[in-house]
């Protein structure tokens, strides 16, 4: 159906398989997606071998921009936490360190206040950015309050996304876990998040 081909990602990264689909009813536009672990660039049918060279090469490149905008290192972590204390928090919370974590369970990401430090769960990842800065400032506010309570929220209340996170994270945590049939309509704690905790 289309070549496959070998173009790197980035300097990092392995080179991923690159499979290119032609199709007649597309007249000017390229689009490239990842689908497993092969990238696809769908082009129209009339480009030449050499067009095709040309953007597959500037699909794939457009692609590992985007991951790694949302899949910032931990020394980056650390750099976007500073920003939202600072932006949302009045640079109140300042942790000893910010970084990814596999093992977080069913946690979005945790925080040891007595430590200073933020663990944010790798399922965040190549989630979109309001979404993971809803995470961070999440754990930087358990920096400052350690409970769900009132005091807790209003550290959150500037920041204009948290409750369109917070649905995100119930989807995300709905469509990997399910319902609980056995679940309240309502918490029954005082943390009205009804998603996995962030912290």
């Amino acid at each position: 159906m289309g070549l496959q081909a070998s173009a790197p990602l980035d300097a990092a990264g392995p080179a991923p398989v690159v499979e290119v689909r032609r199709s007649r009813r597309r007249a000017r536009t390229v689009s490239a997606w990842r689908e497993g672990g092969r990238t696809i660039v769908a082009i129209p049918a009339r480009f030449t071998r050499a067009q095709e060279r040309e953007w597959v090469g500037r699909m794939v490149e457009r692609l590992a921009a985007q991951e790694r905008r949302r899949r910032p290192s931990d020394a980056q972590l650390v750099a976007r936490a500073t920003e939202l204390s600072r932006r949302y928090l009045g640079g109140r919370a300042v942790p000893t360190s910010v970084r990814w974590s596999s093992n977080q369970g069913r946690r979005w990401g945790s925080c040891t206040p007595s430590e200073g430090t933020i663990r944010i769960s790798d399922r965040v990842q190549g989630m979109p950015r309001w979404v993971l800065d809803y995470v961070l400032l999440h754990e930087l506010a358990h920096l400052l309050q350690p409970g769900h309570g009132e005091a807790f929220w209003a550290e959150l209340a500037g920041y204009p996304h948290t409750q369109r996170a917070r649905g995100f994270l119930e989807g995300c945590a709905f469509a990997r876990d399910g319902a609980d049939d056995d679940a309240p309509d309502e918490p029954a704690d005082d943390d009205p998040d009804p998603a996995p905790p962030a912290g």
